[in-house]
């Protein structure tokens, strides 16, 4: 197998089944470019997260970037940078297909129009909890205010599906 389609498919791997994230895609990274097909070094590995961590865009596709160009150069980079994206892009692209069919099903209207507020209270959540455990008074007045204030703008009543569109 080349190492272009080996690029590819590894990467494409990566992206299929690891769910969480970027962080969470690191662990598989390492544990496939490091240990299995020793790509990269630990100590490469760790310098490519933090510089990953530290540059515009999210750190599993920059980690992907870099593997592939130290292996084949900007073709490598490009590859497996294609195969880290298209997994989760093709997955994005089926579901939008669907989407409208899927919100003509009541409860799954309601639940979509419940979300915003399901997640904007578990980001309530854990600023409180992130707050209480540094032990910072004004700080979590501040946050709490914050919560407060954005919950109130940004949590505007939205229709549930009607017709079969998402407004």
């Amino acid at each position: 197998m080349s190492l272009l389609l080996d690029l590819f498919l590894t990467f494409a791997k990566v992206g299929l089944f690891t769910f969480g994230g970027g962080y969470a895609m690191l662990a598989l990274i390492e544990n496939t470019c490091v240990e299995k097909k020793q790509w990269i070094t630990h100590d490469e590995m760790m310098n490519i997260t933090v510089v990953a961590e530290s540059t515009p865009g999210p750190i599993a596709i920059n980690c992907a970037t870099y593997v592939g160009y130290k292996q084949k150069g900007f073709a490598g980079a490009l590859i497996a940078t294609i195969g880290m994206i298209l997994p989760s892009f093709c997955i994005i692209f089926a579901i939008s297909k669907f989407l409208d069919h899927f919100l003509e099903i009541t409860w799954i209207a309601h639940a979509f129009q419940g979300m915003p507020r399901v997640f904007m209270l578990c980001a309530f959540a854990a600023m409180l909890l992130i707050n209480i455990f540094s032990v910072r008074i004004s700080s979590i007045i501040l946050m709490l205010t914050a919560g407060l204030i954005s919950l109130i703008i940004f949590m505007v009543n939205k229709p549930a599906a009607k017709g079969g569109t998402w407004k």
